[in-house]
């Protein structure tokens, strides 16, 4: 089952979540922006996602539980995602991943393209991609 986040999962998104301050956390799950992803009522996942340029949804984090990764639950996720985005009337949607992570491959195999680069100071480059939704 897929659902969007609610201030009951705070306790559960911060144990896992070390990308976020409660703040942002908060004001994410509020604003309806993460998706929770749970099998037999078990947290297995979570998709957290903002708006880039303040009009294009950008992927900020997709995380599958080790024991769940691999078995097809990341795409699952990505797939609602996209389709609540494309309801929403939103036509691309953006992620991003560093160049040393495994993500890039799942994401291009889902149809994501690369569309450019940043590089920071003692970082690998992150890889910006982008799907078109129509």
């Amino acid at each position: 089952m897929i659902r969007y986040a609610n201030k009951n999962d705070i306790t559960t998104l911060k144990k896992y979540d070390k990308h976020i301050c409660e703040i942002e956390l908060k004001n994410s799950i509020n604003a309806k922006r993460i998706l929770i992803l749970l099998h037999n009522d078990t947290f297995i996942g979570w998709l957290r996602f903002n708006l880039f340029w303040d009009n294009i949804p950008f992927m900020n984090m997709l995380y599958m539980l080790e024991d769940y990764r691999g078995k097809g639950y990341g795409k699952q996720l990505v797939g609602f995602w996209e389709k609540e985005m494309l309801k929403n009337g939103y036509k691309m949607v953006m992620t991003s991943t560093l160049s040393n992570e495994e993500a890039q491959f799942f994401y291009r195999k889902n149809g994501y393209v690369d569309c450019g680069s940043l590089l920071l100071p003692k970082e690998p480059l992150e890889i910006i991609m982008l799907k078109n939704l129509l």
